[in-house]
């Protein structure tokens, strides 16, 4: 199940398309009875949530939270009770999303979906750290991405 919290009010997000988006990433990638969190935060609360866990003193667009953080691209996940039928949570700040828009040259709601989709690799274990994990991430983001335009 995809639950969303909005805790945000500066930018209106069409939170039933990404729930919706959400969903069919999860069937997509054979996870549909597993949980997903997101959180719609303000850029306060990522500029925190990014210092707290990543050391990095300013604010950003998305920042994952895997259940099961040493999972590796592309490895299945394995669950020993209905309990871990988890992929973690995503915190998304629309209002930085919005503000940063003008580098992506697409629409608010376009790089939502984009973000949703980097969020839900990284809970699997994709990373793009170095250049080989970045191809392999960017080839799974394409695939998901090209599907969900197809829905």
């Amino acid at each position: 199940m995809v639950l969303i919290k909005n805790e945000q009010n500066s930018r209106e997000v069409n939170t039933t398309q990404l729930q919706k988006d959400a969903q069919s990433i999860l069937e997509l990638l054979d996870y549909a009875d597993f949980d997903l969190g997101i959180l719609l935060a303000t850029d306060e609360e990522i500029h925190e949530l990014n210092k707290k866990f990543r050391h990095k003193d300013k604010p950003t667009d998305i920042l994952s939270f895997p259940f099961f953080p040493h999972l590796k691209a592309g490895q299945r996940i394995e669950v020993a009770s209905e309990d871990e039928k988890n992929l973690g949570d995503i915190v998304i700040a629309p209002n930085y999303v919005y503000t940063t828009l003008d580098q992506w040259d697409t629409s608010f709601d376009e790089r939502m979906r984009v973000l949703l989709v980097h969020g839900i690799c990284h809970l699997l274990g994709y990373d793009h750290i170095k250049d080989e994990d970045y191809e392999v991430m960017k080839k799974q983001e394409e695939f998901l991405l090209n599907a969900l335009k197809h829905q």
